[in-house]
């Protein structure tokens, strides 16, 4: 499911306009991103769990190039 499918499946859930619904998927979606970027861990239960990480990073080799 993408955030479209989302919003439709909120706004038939509730029974409201399509910019109401995707109002509240938008204010949900910007708060965990606040939250986790401030370094809290965001859980919702039966959900998931957000949080951020910190990972060093890759060396890779081209296989073309060498």
């Amino acid at each position: 499911m993408n955030r479209s499918e989302l919003i439709e499946a909120v706004a038939d859930r509730l029974e409201v306009r399509r910019q109401e619904a995707a109002d509240a998927v938008e204010a949900v979606i910007e708060t965990i991103k606040a939250e986790v970027a401030k370094g809290e861990k965001v859980a919702i239960t039966g959900f998931g769990s957000f949080e951020k990480r910190v990972r060093e990073a890759r060396w890779v080799r081209n296989p073309q190039t060498g």
